[in-house]
């Protein structure tokens, strides 16, 4: 990883390669380090603002040589937006920017601040997040000069204002925690499907938990029969690969409270007989994103020693066209013995979902939340950058909610209209695994209801921001990790 530190000095007096200041919209016109540093560099950098039009919007940039006027070689800056205080996510987004910044430059020490009123140590946590995770870089495949090392080795935090040593080191630790959970995730999600397979999803994410002192378990095919996975069976027998069905546990010696995480664990979704376009199975890869999540933030929790018990549940499989593939009209007996019609072997996440989720009651916990790229239709009424959340339980989903703000990934409540169920029923099994195309992230969302009785529940819709098609701040092209930061922080409220 990057190497960070914190220094409480005045940013304008570090000796370092690039100095990147991150400014909103309203930093421009009141006084703060822009007017300071423009002192001490004749007017340079206030000529360069107004030459390069930089207006403190999220995502602008601009860079300027000091010619001897500050310690620093040269000074960035890097906007964030309208508000007069910057967000935790506005931040997360600048520590990354200015990470690009230095690479672009070729610095190899760059020191990062920001303008604001109030300190507070969660926005060094955010900017420390944002920065290490500014920094990933997924580039095994590569051959050519993008192979080349990034100049870039250390980057220092100068944030405003004084802060307690014990509750910034805290913070860093937590920053540091999250930043690697969110890098294991993107990797698993990034590489490719002929090499991520159930097996080797597996045999990483055990790796993984044994390291950090967590319980492993890890069934087979024949295990996942003799338990009764026929959902999650069915999905698989399409595939030469063979299913894992992962169990990560972190049981502290002491606990107050049980929770499960379930991911879905699709390493590769062709969409089975109901086979997808080739446009549409390009990013299938990505299709175990929720397993990555879940997987990655409970080592997290174990490493954290975090006094709370945490599952994590991943039923991983292919779902693949083959003369043994499920078919439709095929009606299947699940886990907790209620049977299912096929109308669509492309809705295969929420077969696999339903028994985890069956398998993840018996462990009585005292909440299951689950994370799954489940369906286009949440991407359609909620965009790419945001996740659609249903949830049984009001008290749930409010928390996770507002782990989730603080973690700065966005997401949305959705409903779960009682009426639209009517679509699931069938005339010769207990439910189709599909509804109509009308509300299709809703009928999946009270799909999984079905499954998890009167246990506080909360189902996240990941199909949008699980991957991005282009850079933006610390999130890089390519799978995101979506999802783990705001777990991380659910799991350290819960243990509070």
């Amino acid at each position: 990883m990057l190497e960070l530190g914190l220094d409480s000095k005045d940013p304008l007096d570090c000796d370092v390669d690039l100095l990147v200041i991150a400014c909103g919209e309203a930093d421009l016109g009141r006084p703060g380090h822009l007017d300071r540093a423009d002192a001490r560099l004749g007017g340079i950098l206030r000529r360069a603002i107004a030459d390069e039009r930089f207006q403190g919007k999220s995502g602008q940039s601009l860079v300027a040589h000091t010619n001897g006027g500050l310690p620093a070689r040269r000074i960035g800056l890097v906007g964030i937006g309208p508000g007069s205080e910057p967000s935790g996510r506005a931040l997360r987004i600048a520590a990354g920017n200015a990470v690009r910044l230095g690479v672009s430059v070729g610095a190899p020490h760059v020191a990062f601040s920001w303008m604001a009123t109030t300190p507070g140590v969660a926005a060094i946590e955010a900017a420390a997040e944002g920065a290490w995770l500014g920094a990933y870089r997924f580039d095994r495949y590569l051959t050519d000069e993008r192979r080349r090392p990034t100049p870039l080795v250390a980057l220092t935090l100068c944030p405003p204002g004084p802060h307690d040593p014990a509750d910034t080191a805290a913070a860093l630790a937590r920053a540091r925690s999250g930043g690697r959970a969110v890098a294991r995730a993107r990797d698993l999600v990034n590489e490719p499907a002929g090499v991520m397979t159930p097996a080797r999803l597996a045999e990483l994410s055990s790796g993984w938990a044994r390291e950090a002192g967590l319980q492993v378990e890890v069934l087979d095919r024949a295990a996942c029969a003799e338990l009764g996975m026929g959902l999650y069976l069915a999905v698989a027998q399409g595939s030469t690969e063979a299913p894992r069905f992962i169990h990560l546990a972190w049981k502290p010696a002491t606990t107050r409270r049980r929770v499960v995480l379930v991911g879905k664990g699709v390493t590769f979704d062709s969409g089975g007989l109901s086979i997808k376009t080739n446009e549409g199975m390009l990013d299938m890869k990505t299709d175990m994103a929720g397993a990555a999540a879940v997987l990655a933030a409970v080592v997290a929790a174990g490493e954290e020693r975090l006094p709370i018990e945490v599952h994590a549940l991943a039923a991983c499989t292919e779902n693949m066209p083959s003369g043994s593939a499920y078919k439709l009209g095929d009606v299947l007996r699940s886990l907790d013995g209620k049977t299912v019609e096929i109308n669509n072997t492309d809705a295969e996440g929420r077969l696999t979902l339903a028994d985890a989720l069956t398998f993840g009651l018996r462990l009585r916990p005292d909440a299951i939340l689950d994370f799954a790229t489940l369906t286009g239709a949440c991407v359609v009424a909620l965009g790419p950058h945001t996740a659609g959340v249903m949830s049984n339980d009001e008290a749930l989903a409010a928390t996770f909610l507002a782990a989730a703000e603080q973690s700065g990934e966005e997401m949305w409540r959705l409903p779960l209209p009682p009426r639209l169920a009517e679509q699931l029923k069938s005339e010769i099994a207990d439910l189709k695994n599909t509804g109509e195309r009308w509300g299709g992230a809703l009928t999946a969302g009270l799909f999984l209801k079905e499954f998890v009785g009167d246990i506080p529940w909360v189902h996240v819709d990941i199909a949008g921001p699980a991957s991005a098609s282009k850079e933006q701040g610390h999130v890089g092209k390519g799978g995101t990790g979506f999802g783990v930061l705001s777990i991380l922080n659910y799991l350290r409220r819960s243990a509070a």
